[in-house]
């Protein structure tokens, strides 16, 4: 079984608008016409990627807690249509998190989140996960939000001290981090005791803290944070380019990138949620769940496990809001 750990949330997505009629005198269109409509998706990183483990097939489990209001009742509706289990699921009256999506033209997505005295920041370590567990994903909002950031961060360091294989995606919401450099040091902290992390390029370079924007200088600092992460931890580093595809680096110098799919984007919510859902998917079917076996994956090990995300992730991206893929949109 693999367990994902964190935040469940709904989305608030705007509704696809037609184009604005041109001004009376011809020229651009004018401001103050009727605004979107907020569509509500079931969401949060975590929550996303135990709803793909499950619609792939991967026996799954959600450890979090979540409001017992409507939109809580959806949220853990949605894990069990999904067959996840939700046993490990903590329950409170509080009020559901929710994240207003700002879609721009290009599919993208940015939030603005309403997250003060929410549910799901009030997770408590729970118990030993049950002894079927051969995998543990966090991230995303729920390393970041305290005080449950702190138990989910104690759930880490747990787990892997008992030799539970262990995925970070830090998934970073600028926003929600009031201090960049105490964050960054935490995050740094987390790694010896990470097996995999994944994370987009974007993220690298805000975790690397460099300053440098996209390009030449951009990649060069990611590829020297990213040396020094390994060396503090990972078994491997995958980093996912958008639209561009996803590179895996190893200890010791291993490099290999696959291009992305291509399709006509929707928007981007959930993608990268499907992308760790998809590398723990297609990593357990290689039966290399465990640090040691990572670091025996071959290149051609590693090209069937990133093209097997980019597929996926590509299904995700070519519908509104995260609606991750099932097994057979992927084997297709």
């Amino acid at each position: 079984m693999i367990v994902v750990a964190g935040e469940a949330l709904i989305d608030l997505v705007p509704s696809p608008q037609p184009a604005p009629p041109p001004s009376p005198d011809g020229g651009s269109p004018t401001p103050g016409g009727p605004l979107p409509a907020l569509l509500p998706r079931r969401g949060g990183g975590p929550y996303n990627t135990a709803v793909a483990l499950g619609r792939l097939g991967s026996p799954t489990a959600f450890c979090s807690r979540i409001s017992t209001d409507a939109f809580g009742e959806a949220l853990v509706g949605g894990l069990r249509a999904g067959g996840v289990d939700t046993s490990l699921v903590q329950r409170g009256d509080e009020p559901t998190t929710l994240a207003v999506a700002d879609i721009s033209p290009d599919g993208s997505a940015g939030y603005g989140f309403y997250a003060d005295g929410t549910a799901d920041r009030l997770f408590a370590l729970p118990p030993a996960l049950p002894a079927a567990v051969r995998a543990l994903s966090l991230g995303t909002c729920s390393l970041v939000l305290e005080p449950g950031a702190s138990a989910y961060e104690s759930l880490l360091r747990r787990e892997a001290g008992r030799g539970v294989f262990t995925a970070l995606d830090p998934n970073i919401r600028p926003g929600l981090i009031p201090g960049p450099d105490a964050y960054r040091a935490r995050f740094r902290s987390w790694l010896p005791d990470v097996a995999l992390l994944k994370l987009s390029e974007e993220d690298a370079l805000w975790l690397a803290g460099s300053g440098e924007g996209p390009g030449a200088g951009g990649r060069d600092a990611v590829r020297t944070a990213a040396k020094e992460w390994l060396a503090a931890g990972p078994a491997a580093i995958v980093l996912t380019h958008g639209g561009d595809g996803l590179t895996v680096l190893t200890p010791g110098g291993g490099e290999l990138t696959v291009p992305g799919e291509r399709v006509t984007v929707v928007d981007t919510i959930g993608a990268g949620d499907t992308v760790n859902a998809a590398l723990l998917h297609r990593l357990d079917a290689h039966d290399a769940l465990s640090r040691a076996a990572v670091a025996a994956l071959g290149t051609e090990d590693w090209h069937d496990i990133l093209r097997f995300a980019a597929r996926a992730a590509a299904v995700t991206c070519s519908r509104a809001g995260a609606e991750p893929p099932f097994a057979a949109e992927v084997d297709a």
